[in-house]
């Protein structure tokens, strides 16, 4: 049982039909007239359909070896409690620097003129956030 594919997939079947479940607590609606359920509901649907495909393809590849890096689950459970207590005493902006610099001494290699690209990315999807969608994002 020790497939890194098929535990993939397991693990994003279990999170999608958590979602789904609690996506039903709500009004699904219609297509016309969508409910708060309905759009939660459907992406539970699509990551559902990812894990089937990943857990079919598991069988037809070679078997992968699941390796636990406790670091890197470390680094990246740093980087989101960071990115929220960053944020929160001083602004998003410094939290996604924060979030994007952590996180990246998980990976392999390290990069700072990929991990400024990456913040300057999400930094703009920040701003289209706030500018285009309206949401009240404490940015600067």
């Amino acid at each position: 049982m020790n497939d890194r594919n098929l535990l993939r997939g397991l693990f994003l079947a279990v999170v999608a039909l958590a979602f789904g479940a609690g996506a039903l607590r709500y009004p699904v609606g219609t297509l016309a007239h969508a409910g708060p359920g309905l759009f939660p509901l459907m992406v539970s649907a699509l990551l559902l359909v990812v894990a089937v495909f990943t857990i079919v393809r598991s069988r037809f590849v070679p078997r992968v070896p699941m390796d636990l890096r406790i670091k890197s689950i470390g680094l990246l459970m740093l980087a989101l409690c960071g990115f929220t207590f960053v944020s929160l005493h001083l602004k998003m902006l410094a939290g996604i620097v924060f979030m994007v610099f952590v996180a990246s001494l998980a990976a392999s290699s390290f990069s700072w003129q990929r991990n400024l690209k990456i913040a300057a990315g999400l930094v703009v999807v920040a701003f289209g956030f706030q500018r285009l969608l309206g949401l009240n994002l404490p940015l600067l």
